[in-house]
């Protein structure tokens, strides 16, 4: 097993399989809806169900909760296995709730000869009337005491596509005044003539999440179901169904997977919940972040400002970051709203050991060394990483042309500025120490370039290379620098719970206007030709990765993943 901190779920599973359970079998499952593309949050249940899996010699299959086709789109199906494979995991089985359409029918069938479920006829209005409240106990259903031959024949008649939408429902027979308000006889099965991704036009009656998940979860042989914590007042209704179905024990039941040749071996699984995962600076709604793509305010589900895993792989992030970072926060049934510096603080970590660094300048402003020939042409060796030998080195062009931070060089310095002033010193990186001579303006008095002389004793490897000066700024050689597309990309939104509209205003009057900013700047010449989805610190900038879609040697796009520090801490303070 991993020596990843223990949690209430592993402790949890540990216990079970000292006493035996399941004959100390592990089996999990991720059974995401494919209605929109998976999340950050998404990706802690992946981390926790795979894990688990993992740790203990198990299995986990991911299986899509497509009983609801008017909302599910193959495109989802599609992008929800890419984000799983993404994030390092691979499933024992892929399987779909449809999968089991026949079974659920079986069951249905199974409740109403038992005397547990009946075909109601109470509008959805109705229905709602008739539910009570959290306070007082709802009312029977006029239909509900119909005698088990009626409500075969009903139930038949809606598979048979007899009734029209939202005429009829199937509802479980539990108990009305039950303080818990999801056992107040809830649906099972409701018609909805809408043709399936899956099984076209063979069916017009779905089957609630509710009913679908726990027979799904025990049809598969599944051990431990674990849910986020909004699930937890639904787990009586959970263990209800089970409890009458006794779906490891009734053959029966199952015999269609078996016509089918699907094979399995049914279990009556366990549900646990853990709270699940919030970040700051960020909505997790799946119809908020559907509303951001269709109303145009972002450049689609894998924009690089989403808290997609499609967006936090376009901007960059390293799929092991994300691992780590869910591995940290740990899994636990309190709420709360981790800093989503934390989680760039993972991103960090993991390409400070592992990118390489490259030379780049995002503001150009062109500097000449007056007191090198023109023509002057040299290459200088450079470190890939300057904590790991075994990356190596590269050659970096170098010539009197140089580009370069526009923000490098102050006129009238700041306090404590350090880097080129009239008349001031700095050190180029990897070159030696220059000394600005002349500043160059235009007619509207802007800076259009700064002559410099080089000492040339303070050159790498001559007794004045020991010189000291406070600064020291990077450049690029302007003769080979290669031109490139910048996307600065930042937080999404500019306050930390964009959801709260006590104020009146809502998350889409939050949006941060400099969450994506493109410039047009200068990379070293090594760069010109990297593939897509390669990461690199542009040093003193931040890391940045090559753009998934749109970078291409004729047009170079790079996106930056994240800063070297932590902005936000600091303009907090």
């Amino acid at each position: 097993m991993s020596d990843t901190v223990s949690h209430f779920i592993r402790s949890m599973i540990e216990t079970d399989r000292a006493r035996g359970a399941h004959g100390g079998r592990v089996a999990t499952r991720f059974p995401p809806e494919p209605n929109g593309y998976l999340h950050l949050g998404h990706a802690k249940s992946i981390c926790l169900n795979f894990g688990m899996a993992h740790d203990f010699g198990g299995s986990c299959n991911l299986r899509f909760d497509d009983t609801n086709p008017s909302k599910e789109d193959i495109e989802y199906v599609n992008a929800i296995k890419d984000d799983v494979r993404w994030l390092g995991f691979e499933w024992a089985n892929l399987l779909h709730a449809s999968d089991y359409f026949e079974v659920f029918y079986l069951c249905g069938e199974k409740l109403i000869r038992q005397g547990q479920a009946y075909v109601c006829d109470l509008s959805a209005d109705d229905v709602r009337a008739y539910r009570g409240t959290l306070t007082e106990p709802g009312r029977n259903s006029p239909f509900r005491d119909r005698d088990i031959d009626t409500n075969l024949e009903l139930f038949r008649r809606m598979r048979a596509g007899e009734f029209e939408d939202g005429a009829r429902t199937l509802r479980a027979r539990i108990d009305m005044a039950s303080p818990n308000i999801n056992l107040r006889d809830p649906a099972l099965y409701r018609i909805r003539k809408v043709r399936h991704q899956n099984t076209g036009d063979a069916w017009c009656i779905y089957p609630m999440y509710d009913y679908a998940h726990c027979i799904s979860d025990a049809v598969e042989g599944i051990t431990h179901s674990l849910c986020t914590l909004e699930f937890e007042d639904h787990r009586p209704l959970y263990d209800w169904c089970l409890d009458q179905l006794d779906i490891e024990h009734d053959l029966a039941l199952t015999e269609p997977l078996r016509a089918k040749g699907l094979h399995m071996t049914p279990s009556r699984p366990r549900q646990t919940e853990f709270a699940r995962g919030n970040l700051d600076y960020t909505v997790m709604s799946k119809r908020k972040l559907i509303a951001l793509v269709q109303e145009g305010l972002v450049d689609g589900w894998n924009d690089p400002r989403m808290p997609t895993l499609s967006g936090a792989r376009r901007r960059g992030f390293p799929s092991g970051a994300i691992r780590t970072f869910w591995e940290r926060m740990g899994y636990s049934k309190q709420v709360a709203t981790i800093e989503y510096s934390v989680l760039e603080g993972c991103v960090r970590d993991d390409l400070d050991s592992k990118a390489s660094r490259r030379l780049a300048v995002l503001d150009p402003l062109p500097v000449t060394i007056a007191n090198l020939p023109p023509d002057h042409c040299e290459t200088l060796s450079f470190a890939n990483h300057p904590k790991d030998p075994t990356k190596g080195t590269r050659e970096v062009s170098f010539s009197p042309r140089l580009y370069i931070e526009r923000e490098d060089f102050a006129e009238v310095p700041p306090k404590g500025f350090h880097r080129l002033v009239p008349g001031g010193e700095v050190r180029l990186r990897g070159v030696g120490i220059v000394r600005c001579d002349e500043v160059v303006k235009d007619s509207n008095g802007t800076v259009i370039e700064l002559r410099v002389s080089l000492d040339a004793s303070t050159r790498p490897g001559l007794p004045g290379a020991e010189r000291k000066v406070k600064g020291t700024i990077h450049w690029v050689c302007a003769a080979s620098a290669v031109p490139a597309e910048v996307r600065l990309y930042d937080r999404l939104f500019d306050v930390p719970n964009p959801d709260d509209d006590s104020d009146g205003k809502t998350y889409r009057d939050h949006l941060n206007p400099r969450s994506k900013i493109i410039v047009r700047g200068y990379l070293e010449s090594s760069l010109r030709d990297v593939p897509i989805e390669s990461r690199f610190q542009f040093e003193r900038l931040g890391y940045f990765v090559a753009d998934q879609f749109d970078h291409r040697m004729e047009r170079l796009v790079f996106n930056r993943i994240v800063t070297l520090r932590d902005s936000y801490a600091k303009a907090e303070k």
